[in-house]
């Protein structure tokens, strides 16, 4: 067919044109379409060129060159862009559609070879030589005449509905040139086969061609209908939807690949299931289910979904692999290796291991690693699967609100899986891994169901030796599996939840153990990502300390680390550069590197001024310093409270007042100053939200400090929680805290009374850093922290 040409179609054709010399025709290209002598085939032309040659060949009453294309995708064909062999012929109809399209019925009457084109006409014309069709009738000829006719005519038999007029047609051909010519017109043929058909001017060898290409023409249209008799037996409503599915699997039949290739798949799989080591109740629905396989078509969209369901019981690890001894020394010596630091928590872990040695059978507890970022939960279970010899492998739980993604979804559904939990297991390969379940605080709940409560049967010990997976629907042991959960706040685990563990919280780092760890781990591990060598590079204790002390500031290491990453990144730069090492870095060299500090030092912050106290508090990602400003102005007595407080603090603030108003006179205040004054309570960094009650103390203490005008002492922080009776109530993250005011250079710290247990596991750096003081009662505070000697007189 033609196409309308963007370029050409606006040319108008001239009214008058030379004639054209007796050898020349006007040449139409056309795509994809070749036209055999004696054959009548329609055309489409769009092409401004082509319809003006067709009109005038109709006006004319000439002939037309029909050629093909060697590119059917081209919209304006140069001759070059042309075959050199064609069809001369005769325009029997010509229409124009009220579309506007134009339609030609041509038919073909002579082969002809392109001499040259010539210009000067408003369409493609061409000098050509035609070519006279060879009448010679030798016996072979003769031969491969008639065997081309029987093929023909038993093609056509083969085919359905073929018209009674066609038949007639190949009976009546007399020549040998012209049935070659029909056969190829009609039969099911790329165009560039046809092409070379057309081309081949040798009557002997175009009737082999045409003779090859239509036995395998004969060839394929016997197979089908081969298959099509021996499918429609068993064809029904249903089948009707897949019957190409149901041919093809007739062709692997005819082949002997389909039954034999089916049997085969069976034979393995039954093979698998005997050697899979499946409880016999899993065992028996398994063969249940290979049953229902061997029944069903492969066609059908239950196998592949039987078929995965089988693959998934198979590959699961049901047999319990022979545990290796656990070597308790071996165990020690992992965990200092991996960990530094941490002793109450190792200590912790290889009572734990111990116990796993004794009683292996036995109910071991679920250990439950609290604390925040950067200070090695994850790694600790890494360090614990490497000390039973186990597969470790890691469930993250954050953001999951999704019921299935522990249960899994039953099969039922498209695209069906098992739960997080069973994937794992078939990850780990073995039945007694060591399990992470991390971040399961950041577990939530939706309209899909509550991932926490399904969590419940998986960490129960007294039920997950029998846990459904809803895709499976077979139970499985879990009770094997060494389960070790992950949680940066405790708060948010569901009380049910959090009673199946037992919790071991891990607080930050204090500066000198995150010196060791950078020295010992982090240094090294950042050499080896920026392929730098360990020779090439030393950064000075002096830079370290100060990375840790400015540009740092949390509770774990992992910030820490990307600093170091980026100070050997430089270093890396200059490697490749050219310049010879060992490059030494030094706190001079941190500037340029990592920029401007970005925290200061908390000890410039603090000013022994009336009025400013330093508390400590606990966040998320580990303890901080904070800081309680109070102020007095004219007024009439109101108390205002600024820096985004919470409304416990807020609590906090009025009570600390209370309480100075109700011993205004042991402190030498004036009763009267309360009333002629507005008192402002602020805590800077208003941009971040404030809560809790362990800021009582420090705000009883600067509001004392403000109305006696008694500064309170720059070296010490408090926390702690206060009644209106004057008592100094305990308060949580203490060893948080603490680190906080040791990484601040505070040398005292003043505490509840209460507290005192909590300090067990402090280190001994921390403890020879920090004067600890302890409080029973408000008044307490008052003789620790004020400069002025006289309130601890006003104290006794």
């Amino acid at each position: 067919m033609d196409a309308p040409d963007n370029q050409t179609a606006g040319r108008a054709t001239p009214t008058a044109t030379p004639p054209l010399p007796p050898d020349a025709v006007a040449v139409i290209p056309v795509r994809e379409i070749t036209l055999f002598p004696g054959v009548v085939i329609p055309v489409t032309v769009g092409r401004q060129r082509s319809i003006a040659a067709a009109q005038n060949a109709v006006r004319e009453q000439r002939q037309v060159g029909i050629i093909m294309q060697r590119d059917g995708t081209e919209n304006d064909p140069q001759p070059v862009d042309l075959h050199r062999i064609g069809t001369i012929a005769n325009v029997v109809r010509y229409v124009t559609a009220p579309d506007g399209s134009h339609h030609l019925v041509v038919q073909g009457d002579e082969r002809f070879q392109v001499v040259e084109f010539l210009d000067g006409w408003p369409y493609m014309v061409a000098r050509v030589k035609r070519i006279a069709e060879s009448d010679e009738r030798t016996p072979e000829i003769e031969a491969r005449f008639l065997n081309l006719q029987r093929q023909t005519l038993e093609a056509l038999e083969l085919l359905p509905q073929v018209p009674q007029e066609m038949v007639v047609a190949v009976q009546s051909v007399s020549t040998p040139g012209a049935l070659a010519d029909l056969a190829a017109a009609y039969l099911d043929l790329k165009p560039a086969e046809k092409q070379e058909i057309l081309e081949t001017v040798d009557v002997s060898a175009r009737i082999d061609k045409v003779s090859s290409l239509l036995a395998h023409r004969i060839e394929v249209l016997r197979l089908s209908q081969e298959i099509g008799r021996q499918t429609k037996a068993s064809l029904d409503e249903r089948q009707r939807e897949v019957l190409l599915r149901e041919q093809m699997a007739a062709i692997q039949r005819q082949l002997g690949e389909g039954e034999q290739s089916k049997a085969q798949d069976i034979a393995e799989l039954s093979e698998a299931i005997a050697k899979a080591g499946m409880p016999k109740e899993v065992e028996d629905a398994a063969r249940k289910e290979l049953r229902r396989l061997e029944r069903m078509q492969e066609a059908s969209p239950d196998y592949g979904m039987t078929r995965t369901y089988l693959d998934w019981l198979i590959e699961l690890p049901w047999k319990l692999p022979e545990e290796t001894p656990i070597d308790i020394k071996e165990a020690r010596r992992i965990l200092d290796e991996d960990h530094y630091g941490l002793d109450k928590i190792k200590r912790r872990i290889v009572e734990f291991l111990a116990v796993r040695k004794l009683a292996p059978e036995g109910k071991a507890p679920i250990l439950c690693f609290v604390g925040p970022p950067g200070v090695g939960k994850t790694s600790l279970g890494q360090s614990i699967a490497r000390a039973m010899n186990r597969k470790f492998v890691r469930v993250s739980l954050g953001g999951v609100h999704d019921e299935a993604e522990i249960r899994g979804h039953r099969r039922t559904y498209i695209g069906a899986l098992p739960g997080n939990i069973i994937q794992a297991i078939r990850k780990a390969g073995s039945r007694n891994c060591v399990m992470m379940l991390d971040e399961i605080d950041k577990l939530g709940s939706g309209i899909q169901g509550d991932p926490r409560a399904a969590m419940l049967e998986v960490l129960d010990p007294e039920q997950n030796n029998t846990f459904r997976d809803n895709y499976l629907a077979v139970p499985f042991d879990l009770s094997r599996v060494v389960f070790i959960a992950t949680a940066n706040v405790l708060d948010q685990i569901p009380g049910p939840l959090r009673d199946r563990m037992e919790v071991i919280q891990l607080s930050g780092y204090s500066a000198e153990e995150k010196f060791n760890i950078a020295k010992r781990y982090l240094i090294a591990r950042q050499l080896e990502a920026n392929g730098v060598k360990p020779g090439q590079v030393e950064i000075d204790d002096d830079a370290l300390r100060e990375i840790i002390g400015l540009y740092t500031r949390e509770a774990g290491v992992r910030n820490l680390e990307r600093e170091i990453g980026k100070v050997l990144r430089h270093t890396a730069v200059r490697i490749a550069e050219g310049e010879e090492g060992p490059i030494r870095i030094g706190a001079s060299d941190l500037n340029a590197i990592l920029g401007a500090p970005i925290y200061e030092s908390e000890v410039a912050m603090r000013t022994s001024v009336p009025g400013v106290a330093t508390g400590l508090a606990w966040t998320p990602v580990g303890g901080d310093i904070l800081f309680i400003e109070a102020t007095r102005s004219p007024g009439n007595g109101k108390l205002i409270l600024t820096g985004q407080l919470g409304e416990v603090m807020r609590e906090s603030a009025q009570a600390a007042l209370s309480i100075v108003k109700n011993r205004a006179s042991q402190l030498g205040i004036d009763d009267k100053l309360f009333e002629r004054s507005d008192i402002h309570v602020h805590v800077p960094a208003g941009a971040i939200p404030k809560d809790g009650p362990s800021a009582g103390v420090a705000m009883f203490t600067a509001l004392s400090s403000l109305m006696t005008d008694r500064p309170v002492r720059s070296d010490t922080a408090m926390t702690g929680e206060i009644s209106l009776r004057g008592l100094v109530l305990p308060v949580g993250g203490i060893k948080e805290k603490l680190a906080a005011a040791a990484r601040a250079g505070i040398t005292r710290v003043m505490l509840p009374a209460r507290n005192k247990k909590d300090i067990e596991d402090l280190s001994e750096e921390t403890r020879r850093q920090l004067e600890l003081i302890w409080l029973e009662r408000v008044e307490d505070a008052l003789g620790a922290a004020l400069e002025d000697q006289k309130a601890a007189a006003v104290a006794q």
